[in-house]
């Protein structure tokens, strides 16, 4: 059987590719791609200390720490895997900034680890990376021939990662790594255990309590519902896509609005919604503008098909059920 290796299987991403390819039907898998992974694949789960899914049948799971190329090696080598979905990454945009050693350890040389094992393996290789490596200045949305201008430190991380990926040989030897680069902005849903936050949830979260927030007034983004990024980084899978995409939801949205839909969506008092700009809120780390996505080649080429954001609440809504 073929081997699909996803790496970062306890967060958010990572959780819904593993239930995607078990069959999860909010993943939106057609019944002959769903058979297909079921006849044909064995699935392999890769993360840091223990297995975190409630879910522990169908897979195999293993603990990888992506910064100790030893441990890369061990479970690469071991499995062989004929796909690597890597989702493991240092995304705390904040923590990047000030945190510099550990950021450029997890998207940097990570990357090159996995991109050497997986090379020498033959592996196709689908690396996550962000919205962040644009400076946001175009004043519409992004396709993947845009030049990225990361303006701080994780972005230049992850567009450094990109980097690794689209050239992973040593110089003078022509690569047989087979790629493909999937860019994505806030990803939001429910990880098992609801034990991780995310825009929706930090907004949801803070207004139940009736605590104030400040939210940016001057951003833009085209917010990505988690099981769709995880149909995306399936379909390149079994489809064998190589290349980079840009994979998010198709409206871009300014960031308070989207806090008030979330209020909207469940009652919630706005009044402990605090419009604020960048420049006031003076984040450690200084984000983009604007930088929703042109999403057209995913479209034709994985078949992508995103949910609105309205409905993306209303899968967040039926998860969080189970944990009141």
């Amino acid at each position: 059987m073929k081997k699909i290796l996803v790496t970062g299987s306890n967060g958010l991403l990572g959780q819904k590719i593993i239930y995607g390819l078990l069959g999860d039907p909010l993943c939106l898998l057609s019944n002959a791609v769903r058979s297909k992974i079921k006849s044909e694949y064995q699935i392999i789960a890769a993360a840091k200390g223990e297995n975190r899914l409630n879910q522990k049948t169908g897979y195999t799971y293993e603990s990888l720490d992506i910064t100790n190329k030893t441990d890369v090696e061990r479970v690469f080598t071991t499995y062989k895997p004929d796909v690597i979905i890597n989702t493991a990454a240092m995304t705390n945009v904040d923590a990047c900034e000030t945190k510099r050693e550990e950021c450029w350890a997890a998207n940097v040389t990570a990357v090159k680890y996995m991109t050497d094992i997986a090379e020498k393996i033959g592996s196709h290789f689908i690396h996550i990376s962000t919205d962040f490596v644009f400076d946001g200045m175009k004043g519409t949305e992004y396709d993947e021939t845009d030049k990225p201008n990361p303006l701080h430190y994780y972005a230049v991380s992850k567009l450094e990662g990109e980097k690794v990926v689209m050239n992973s040989p040593p110089a003078g030897r022509t690569s047989k790594l087979k790629w493909a680069i999937l860019r994505t902005i806030i990803v939001y849903g429910v990880v098992d255990g609801n034990t991780r936050s995310n825009l929706v949830l930090w907004v949801k979260n803070n207004l139940d309590k009736k605590q104030n927030i400040n939210v940016i007034n001057d951003q833009f983004r085209a917010p990505t519902l988690s099981e769709d990024l995880a149909y995306a980084c399936i379909m390149a899978a079994i489809n064998g896509a190589e290349g980079i995409y840009h994979v998010s939801g198709e409206k871009t949205y300014n960031i308070l609005e989207l806090a008030n839909m979330i209020a909207d969506f469940w009652k919630l008092d706005k009044s402990y919604i605090n419009p604020v700009s960048s420049e006031k809120l003076n984040q450690p780390a200084k984000r983009p503008p604007r930088t929703g996505f042109i999403i057209e080649k995913a479209k034709k080429a994985l078949n992508y098909s995103p949910r609105t954001f309205i409905e993306g609440l209303k899968i967040v809504d039926e998860q969080l059920k189970k944990y009141k």
